[in-house]
């Protein structure tokens, strides 16, 4: 495989136990993260990681099989970001005018995320192309789909539990297909998009 490709499946091969490993990998995640900002992940080299990580190949290559784990394991970092935000978002809840400040609140700061943060977006947008990253962008809407379920359910108990779940889980995956398309746009213009697609799932929120 070239440098340049993106391999399937692949994520960091040693995890750290060491402080000084620990603080190479965070360095090497550094390094990839400002790359990938300035130039997009296309051309994100392996040897220009280790370059200005200040690191040899072989040592870069200790952590990550390629380039495809380093992006994989940065996407696994604002996924667990975004994740605890939710947690933190929904936790408490337990009446339906709660459900819909959280829920609005929490669109509002996911879309304030992705417009912030540049790679972000570059490692969303390629997400369909890589199998790796579809699976664990699967993964991650479900456990974001459990958090809101158990949300819907204490604001509204008689809800059916499995109903619930489907529907949560739609309403994940919708808002991130919203999200996708909000950010290939003029603000403005994505700005509205997340606002309809705001009101659009609080009607079913609060059914």
């Amino acid at each position: 495989m070239s440098e340049t490709e993106t391999g399937h499946g692949a994520s960091i091969r040693k995890r750290p136990m060491q402080k000084r490993a620990q603080e190479r990998v965070e360095r090497i995640l550094a390094v990839a993260t400002q790359m990938i900002a300035e130039a997009g992940s296309d051309q994100l080299k392996m040897s220009d990681v280790a370059a200005r990580a200040g690191i040899s190949i072989g040592s870069l290559y200790q952590y990550f099989p390629d380039k495809a784990a380093i992006v994989r394991t940065l996407a696994e970092h604002y996924n667990e970001a975004g994740r605890d935000c939710i947690c933190q978002g929904l936790d408490g809840v337990s009446s339906p005018s709660e459900l819909e400040q959280a829920f609005t609140e929490l669109i509002d700061e996911y879309y304030a995320m992705f417009l912030s943060e540049p790679v972000m977006r570059d490692i969303w947008s390629g997400t369909q192309a890589d199998k790796a990253l579809c699976d664990l962008d699967l993964e991650d809407a479900r456990a974001n789909a459990q958090e809101l379920a158990a949300a819907m359910l204490r604001a509204k108990p008689a809800r059916d539990p499995d109903a619930t779940a489907s529907t949560a889980l739609l309403i994940i995956h919708l808002g991130e297909a919203t999200m996708r398309l909000a950010i290939q746009m003029p603000e403005a213009e994505g700005r509205r998009l997340v606002d309809d697609y705001k009101r659009m799932a609080l009607r079913e929120l609060l059914d």
